[in-house]
């Protein structure tokens, strides 16, 4: 198929005047032949600009030459003592890799990384110099997300600092066995509290999660709720980082939304892990061209000040041929080998460039820097990234891997896997950042250099100091002391604890109607942050639109299709519910910022991320787990939740695992509520616990599971068992007569399964049936699990009885349990339950068919569950075996089209 002829992008766009087209041609040859390859530049960006003014359909150049954005005499004076700050910058290397060294000593060998830190380290201290604002400046403090395998720079700053000892460096990542000096691997914000605020070593989370931190510096300050429109977030980033999905995939929604608040470092030393990020390509050129489409400012820092020389001097631009030519293979390679080296196969691959460095040596041409490790030419990016309004900036720096380190480290393939370094490495390494250190001192153990501390008094560490109050205060650095919450009252909550009457409502919609109620709370509601992927009206939340409104910076712009609507589509700038379209990752990377508010500005806000169930947990698990490590508080609702319950959308709809996956999270509660009382009674104790005040662990995420299958929701009990509901299990029902008993224990939409086997039971065998609902399987094996390790470390105290234990005491007969999960999610209390016990499970992909049809074909239906409990009270000897198969053909179990459990429909 032909490409239209007049697509800029069509490698045969017809000319209607070719001879014409040669004189424009031409022109620009003379013009760069009478004043050079600069002047043809301005003239040729002149001119597609005013071709954008025309609209002549022309696109923009994506990338740039490759060289730096910000020319020598536009850069700014350095305002600091480059010459101090060079000092303690050195001190800082040799602590950051010392540390890494001696985690190998014999008996520890714990692992850690050189060469990251030592590749960024000038990136850093720029910024702690003169950038980054600690907490009490008057603008809030800014949000660092440092690159997860440079943590040895920042323990080595916080150890010349005085924030750290000796003793915690030589702990690293030793957090048990160096206790109390363990200090973590990598930012762990869980494992160091009052240290990182950050998690970000699972590359890719840290990027998104910028974005969005931004967005919600943003939000607080559009909302009223505090003014942090001031406060700038600064990502640091390695280019091999930039190939995973999270890290690239928000890009637009920082364009978007306007966030100059937010500046991305990306640290390029053209390495990945194993070896080039791009060998054969120019990963600097992709990122600009990516990041330039996505629509942010871009600054590259290719080249050290001692390339504007011979760049000046660049007449005829075959400098900058090479430069824009050489792909990221050789540029690795050149620093891998010598000035020699590069002298006669770089500069030598054209006479007129190795004319340019004719009275260079060896040595001087060696060092020539990447631009990366020049201090006024980073100070010059990060300044012009500040004063940058209207759109986001990334920062692309040229570096070395292992910069600094000798020659066994530099730009090597392996170097992010070498832990340590030999006697020779450890002496020009000390050479070379002029560290105070005699041979001797070296040669005493080489597994354990010393560190190097000048002293508290020392001017330089003094001058550091200075630079950091001057900054207000230390970073990293996290604070979780917050404003106070007037909490919502019972009445609040009563809105589900009436049940429905005869109206049939999902517990999606039971839970929609309770946030309602609470964003009304005052002096609470406001701090509700709805976060939905474009699903409100799926959830019955477009009711929200009206009245909480839709958050965008931009206001409404437009004139909405729906305006005349009573459930109308509305944004605005004080918008309170983040609808962050078909992103589940986004909506992950919103939640953990606004959750985590409490401690990044003392201003606490509740999220409440609602979402099909099976792209929860399986889907963004990786960013759950690090919502958990940065210690998020709020509400995560796994809607259309079940392996049957919304049958009409297949297998990749159908939700069978979710608790079991979100159980593994420590920071995770996992709640499956059957009624709306219960989801009442869960929401007000998660709120309590995180902010009420008295929780020895506020901590936590609440992962609530409700589905869209309508049902006839009971009003809560007069006597109802709170305690056992936030606990995880408590009885709804009691069986009557003289037969034999068994206890029935669901889940979810499985409650009312195990109601009708009650019925069953009763009328067809003669059967007493109690129901329990199991609220939570996984809080009841954790306190099980608890019980038992307590009376394994204890023995010589009073044993430990397990709350399920304690709760099932004295009931008769064997136990059967079901859910709309597999096998595995009833399957964690086992060992708790005190008699026989059997379950029930959907085990398997789902797929599309009526609920009651699915629920007959994985046996988890009020049927199977009758016949599980025959079979339970057979294998007793107390009923004849021949029961099981006349149940099994009264039941027509092996027939799905017999099924009768539940509602029709299976639609979100």
């Amino acid at each position: 198929m032909a490409v239209h002829d007049q697509d800029p992008y069509s490698q045969g766009a017809h000319d209607s005047d070719p001879e014409e087209t040669s004189e424009w041609q031409q022109s620009l040859d003379e013009l760069v032949d009478a004043k050079g390859h600069q002047r043809g530049r301005e003239v040729v960006l002149s001119l597609l600009k005013r071709s954008k003014e025309l609209h002549l359909g022309v696109p923009m150049v994506p990338t740039t030459d490759y060289v730096n954005t910000i020319a020598p005499e536009d850069e700014p004076d350095f305002p600091g003592d480059e010459d101090l700050e060079r000092r303690y910058r050195h001190w800082i290397r040799w602590n950051a890799a010392i540390t890494v060294h001696r985690a190998q000593r014999p008996g520890i060998g714990v692992g850690g990384h050189i060469s990251s830190y030592a590749s960024a380290a000038s990136l850093y201290e720029v910024g702690f110099n003169h950038f980054f604002r600690g907490q009490d400046h008057p603008s809030g403090g800014d949000q660092i997300f440092y690159q997860g395998h440079a943590s040895p720079g920042a323990y080595a700053r916080g150890f010349l600092e005085g924030r750290l000892t000796e003793a915690q460096l030589d702990a690293f990542r030793q957090e048990k066995s160096g206790a109390p000096h363990g200090i973590p691997s990598y930012p762990h914000p869980r494992m160091m509290p009052d240290f990182w605020q950050f998690p970000t070593v699972s590359m890719g989370l840290g990027p998104i999660n910028a974005v969005y931190q931004a967005m919600t510096n943003k939000y607080l300050a559009n909302r009223g709720i505090k003014d942090v429109a001031d406060s700038h977030v600064w990502a640091f980033l390695g280019d091999g980082e930039m190939d995973e999905v999270e890290s690239r995939g928000q890009l637009q929604v920082a364009a978007n939304e306007g966030l100059d608040n937010l500046t991305f470092v990306i640290n390029c030393n053209l390495q990945r892990l194993d070896g080039p990020v791009r060998g054969n390509g120019k990963i600097v050129q992709e990122l600009e061209s990516f990041f330039r489409g996505a629509g942010w400012n871009v600054i590259k820092v290719v080249w050290g000040r001692e390339w504007d020389d011979l760049l000046a001097r660049d007449e005829s631009g075959a400098l900058l041929n090479l430069m824009n030519v050489t792909p990221d293979g050789d540029f690795q390679t050149y620093k891998a080998e010598s000035g020699a080296y590069v002298r006669e196969n770089f500069f030598g691959r054209d006479p007129r460039a190795l004319e340019l460095v004719t009275d260079y040596s060896d040595d001087q041409i060696w060092k020539l820097r990447r631009g990366g490790h020049d201090y006024r030419k980073v100070y010059a990016a990060y300044k012009a990234a500040m004063e940058h309004k209207g759109q986001p900036t990334v920062i692309l720096a040229k570096t070395v891997k292992g910069y600094g380190l000798g020659p066994h480290f530099e730009g090597r393939n392996a170097t992010h896997q070498m832990k340590k370094m030999t006697l020779d490495d450890l002496k020009l390494f000390r050479d070379t950042m002029q560290i105070p250190l005699t041979d001797a001192q070296l040669e005493a153990d080489p597994y354990q250099p010393p560190y190097y501390h000048p002293g508290a008094q020392d001017e330089t560490i003094q001058y550091m100091l200075e630079r950091r109050r001057d900054l207000g205060g230390f970073l990293p650095e996290r604070r979780s002391a917050h404003v106070d919450l007037a909490l919502p009252e019972d009445k609040d909550y009563s809105f589900p604890k009436r049940g429905s009457g005869n109206q049939e409502v999902a517990t999606t919609m039971a839970f929609v109607r309770l946030l309602k109620d609470l964003l009304r709370v005052k002096g609470f509601g406001n701090r509700i942050v709805p976060i939905i992927p474009d699903e409100a009206r799926t959830f019955g939340m477009d009711s929200y639109f009206p009245s909480a409104k839709i958050y965008n910076p931009n206001g409404q712009n437009y004139t909405s299709v729906d305006r005349e609507l009573l459930l109308a589509y509305k944004e605005s700038p004080q918008g309170q519910i983040m609808h962050v379209g078909i992103n589940e990752a986004g909506a992950a990377a919103a939640f953990t910022a606004t959750g985590t508010s409490y401690a990044t500005h003392g201003e606490p806000l509740i999220p409440v991320y609602i979402f099909y169930s099976m792209f929860g947990y399986q889907r963004t698990g990786d960013a759950f787990w690090a919502a958990g490590d940065q210690m998020a508080r709020g509400f995560v609702i796994g809607a259309t939740a079940g392996r049957t319950t919304l049958t009409g959308e297949g297998t990749q709809h159908a939700d069978g695992q979710s608790p079991l996956l979100a159980s593994t999270n420590p920071a995770t509660l996992t709640y499956d509520p059957a009624f709306g009382y219960e989801v009442s009674h869960i929401v007000q104790s998660g709120i309590e616990r995180m902010y009420g005040g008295t929780h020895p662990d506020p901590d936590v995420m609440y992962y609530l599971t409700v589905y869209n299958e309508p049902l006839r929701q009971p009003a809560e009990p007069e006597d109802v068992d709170v305690d056992g509901i936030v606990r995880g299990i408590h009885r709804i029902s009691t069986g009557t007569g003289d037969g034999p008993r068994v206890q029935l224990l669901a889940s979810g939409v499985g409650v009312p399964w195990a109601l009708e086997a009650q019925q069953l039971l009763a009328s067809d065998w003669g059967v007493a049936a109690d129901v329990w609902s199991v609220t939570s399987w996984t809080e009841l094996r954790r306190d099980g699990l608890a019980a038992d390790e307590h009376n394994f470390l204890h023995p010589e105290e009073e044993p430990h009885v397990a709350y399920l234990t304690e709760k099932l005491r004295g009931a008769e007969g064997p136990f059967i349990a079901t859910s709309d999960f597999m096998h595995a999610v009833q399957d964690q209390i086992r060992q708790w339950i005190p008699g026989d016990y059997y379950t029930l499970g959907a085990d398997g992909f789902g797929f599309a068919d009526t609920r009651a049809a699915a629920r007959r074909f994985f046996k988890i239906d009020g049927p199977s569950m009758t016949v599980r409990a025959l079979q339970s009270l057979a294998d007793r000897g107390t009923l004849d075996r021949s029961v099981i198969g006349e149940a099994i053909e009264k039941y027509r179990l092996h027939d799905v089209k017999a099924g009768t459990s539940g509602n029709a429909g299976g639609d979100a």
